[in-house]
């Protein structure tokens, strides 16, 4: 099911598979609790990235990462989020944070052959006369329970993105997380 909502989510960016080119991709180490894509270019329209995740910590807690756009950690950024565990629902939303927050993308290390699976577009990242906005889905899961999500994020920056950080909300990515970087033409 999953797969079938993250499918559909990102095929509004771009109109086939042949719009995509792989910049770079990103492994944890189980050593750093960040990914980072650095030298970004702009040649491109917007960007994805995908990413099959899982955090250090040992338990099987649901995680999550910050998202932070050319190192900037001030209070730049604004997210909403739609989620829900198949008993309960939420969402909500903050402005004024130091990194977009996305909820439900990872699950802790005693979580066996469990991994936690996104799709984050960003969106016009080359541009220098308007805020950058993300788009992602993603979610856990876990045999029966688990979670997913819908968000949204705005940096509150006309900066071109050349850097993108991505910081899990538990410890430490695991070295079984990857993160790839794709380039959408326009």
């Amino acid at each position: 099911m999953l797969n079938t909502v993250l499918g559909s989510f990102s095929s509004g960016v771009a109109a086939s598979t042949s719009s995509y080119e792989s910049i770079a991709t990103g492994t944890g180490t189980g050593l750093s609790a960040t990914i980072s894509f650095t030298s970004i270019p702009s040649t491109y329209k917007h960007l994805q990235i995908r990413g099959i995740a899982k955090d250090t910590f040992a338990n099987s807690n649901v995680f999550g990462m910050y998202v932070t756009f050319n190192s900037d950690t001030g209070s730049n950024y604004a997210s909403h989020r739609l989620g829900g565990d198949g008993a309960s629902t939420y969402a909500n939303g903050y402005a004024t944070q130091t990194s977009i927050e996305l909820r439900s993308y990872s699950v802790g290390n005693s979580a066996t052959n469990i991994m936690g699976v996104s799709i984050m577009d960003v969106i016009d990242y080359a541009s220098t006369s308007k805020y950058k906005t993300l788009r992602s889905a993603g979610g856990v899961d876990k045999n029966g329970s688990g979670n997913i999500e819908l968000c949204s994020g705005l940096w509150q920056n006309t900066a071109a993105i050349t850097r993108i950080d991505l910081v899990t909300s538990g410890t430490l990515w695991s070295s079984s997380t990857t993160f790839a970087l794709y380039g959408i033409k326009g």
